[in-house]
């Protein structure tokens, strides 16, 4: 049996809209390369909520040592490209 392909630019723009209602960001400002922290504003209680929403999403498990490395969209996409792989 064939393994689904996975669509990732399909995956990013749901992301990007996923981070901006959590964090009512307008999806233009979110930029792949913008600090979470830093750039954006977005708290440690912000950042939770969006790895939960992601795991939701899309049935998996983000591994806690992981999640201090979520620092910006690329590193969402990354992370999810790991799992949906498998």
């Amino acid at each position: 049996m064939a393994k689904k392909k996975v669509n990732f630019e399909k995956i990013k723009e749901e992301i990007k809209k996923l981070i901006s209602e959590i964090t009512e960001i307008p999806i233009d400002e979110l930029k792949d390369g913008a600090d979470f922290t830093k750039d954006l504003g977005i708290d440690s209680m912000m950042a939770l909520e969006m790895v939960a929403a992601i795991e939701k999403k899309y049935k998996i498990v983000v591994p806690e040592e992981d999640i201090p490395n979520i620092r910006n969209l690329k590193s969402i996409y990354e992370i999810l490209e790991k799992k949906l792989k498998k």
